[in-house]
């Protein structure tokens, strides 16, 4: 007979408010000792506030925590660490002029006496760290140097620095390449059978029945269900969390495209940080999808900035519907049609003091200015028009950016990018940190963008992804493409094989 499963921590009743809108309502939610506890639930849901409040970054306006045998209030997440719980943020909270091993043990140093700080402990203790989570990376990198994948392996070596009981998972892997989410996936094994509670919070559905025992679902602040891993299949995750059945992701087009929009040729560039781009070819047409897989490191990242101009290229030519974009700047390459929507949303996307009218039209004041100034009025309707068309669920056009959830926020940077009326919209990780029903709205978005003649070139490092929607697959590795596949040919096979390929550059090394 299977013993009954003992809670290591709970959250009975919780409510909480934030300017008289509920983001949660008498919330119960259980985690159990020694197991993965998922907790899904569509963007906006309540996951990430509930999250805070376990691990003391929040306090909630009733209700009860409760930890091991008692009832405890944290009145901050050092307290709540101090105790054993730890939490690793969708959002990195790495501080970028740090080094790995300083960002690691900040404000827990490793001391030597009384006074001075053991810097080649942290240095040795943070290479044990990476090793486990399968990097090879001298600790005293910096980690602005570092791609976002790799951010947020430290971010969870970080975590796992800590002498913990409960770690909150949220998101780990929404940068992660599907190598580096079984070297994860095995780590959190190990956590697991050592007696240590997982609370994993994820919107890749299919990761859910490897690494769950339980899952809970959040919807619109609420618990709506709850079983046993075993006893829930992804459908019926995703149709409790939407409160809808959804179809799937938008299919591959049929050989709509058009004319040329985009050629690359022998494009490359060495990067001060992040992965070298060398020698890369390929092109778009119009009405044209081109999808881009890779795992980390791949250099993916890197080409789309050399594209937009924001990294320098030091070899290649750009070409544009027929105009040669190599020489100029982002804004010459705005005008002539080229504009990115970045991975890093809340680094190199938002700003997060302005509003959602203000980030969507940032890239676009020349467009609503009469003659010299900006009309308030053709800039309003400019960005509800935006608002309207993309369907972006906001509580008002001057609100602040932040207060939407992560879908939303990333349709403001795809509304931003088509106000500018791109020729070729670029899109790094598009659907990374969003959930099941944004993900589906992003790529039909995208597939209405191709069928008006737009060609749209987009990266991911999702299999299902790259197999379903684009038109044609692209592989990069070691900052080359490595493979070309038709709709026919790309398999998760093939693709697989020429992600994993060794480029002539890393034999050499």
């Amino acid at each position: 007979m299977t013993a009954e499963p003992r809670a290591a921590l709970a959250a009975v009743g919780i409510t909480k408010s934030f300017d008289g809108v509920h983001a949660l309502r008498d919330v119960t939610f259980t985690a159990y000792q020694g197991m993965v506890n998922v907790l899904v639930g569509e963007n906006g849901a309540g996951k990430s506030t509930l999250m805070k409040i376990l691990s003391g970054a929040e306090r909630p306006d009733s209700g009860a925590i409760q930890y091991g045998e008692a009832d405890v209030a944290f009145g901050s997440s050092w307290d709540a660490i101090h105790a054993g719980i730890g939490i690793i943020h969708q959002e990195l909270s790495l501080l970028p002029n740090l080094s790995i091993a300083e960002n690691i043990f900040v404000g827990r140093e490793l001391r030597r006496g009384k006074i001075f700080t053991d810097l080649a402990a942290e240095r040795r203790a943070t290479a044990a760290l990476l090793r486990r989570l399968g990097q090879d990376l001298d600790p005293d990198t910096l980690v602005a140097a570092l791609p976002v994948g790799q951010q947020q392996l430290v971010e969870i070596a970080k975590a796992l620095a800590g002498d913990l009981r409960v770690l909150i998972m949220d998101e780990p892997t929404s940068a992660l390449s599907a190598t580096e989410v079984d070297v994860l996936f095995k780590v959190v094994g190990d956590l697991k059978a050592s007696g240590m509670t997982i609370i994993y919070i994820s919107h890749r559905l299919e990761e859910l029945r490897r690494i769950g025992d339980f899952v809970t679902v959040l919807r619109n602040g609420q618990v709506v269900a709850g079983r046993p891993m075993r006893e829930a299949t992804t459908g019926w995750i995703a149709e409790q969390m939407t409160g809808r059945e959804l179809g799937e992701l938008p299919s591959r087009g049929a050989g709509s495209a058009r004319g040329e929009v985009l050629r690359i040729t022998g494009l490359s560039a060495v990067p001060p940080r992040g992965t070298a781009v060398r020698d890369v070819s390929l092109s778009v047409r119009s009405g044209e999808i081109v999808g881009i897989y890779g795992l980390l490191g791949a250099g993916r990242t890197e080409l789309l900035e050399c594209l937009a101009g924001s990294r320098p290229a030091s070899g290649g030519e750009i070409v544009v519907a027929g105009q040669s974009c190599t020489r100029l700047g982002v804004a010459g390459r705005l005008r002539h049609g080229l504009v990115l929507v970045p991975e890093d949303r809340q680094r190199d996307g938002l700003v997060q003091t302005m509003s959602v009218a203000d980030n969507i039209l940032l890239a676009s004041l020349r467009q609503v200015a009469r003659p010299v100034l900006i009309s308030d009025r053709l800039a309003s309707r400019s960005a509800r028009q935006q608002v309207d068309s993309l369907r972006i669920k906001i509580p008002g056009m001057r609100a602040l950016v932040t207060a939407l959830s992560g879908g939303n926020q990333q349709k403001v940077l795809i509304a931003r990018a088509l106000l500018t009326r791109p020729t070729v919209l670029l899109l790094d990780e598009p659907s990374r940190g969003v959930d099941v029903g944004a993900k589906g709205e992003i790529f039909r978005i995208m597939r209405e963008l191709s069928d008006q003649g737009m060609g749209v070139l987009f990266t991911s490092s999702d299999l299902g992804e790259v197999l379903s929607v684009p038109d044609r697959v692209l592989v990069m590795a070691g900052g080359r493409i490595t493979g070309q596949f038709s709709t026919a040919e790309a398999t998760e096979g093939s693709l697989a094989r020429a992600a994993s390929a060794r480029t002539d550059s890393e034999v050499d090394r």
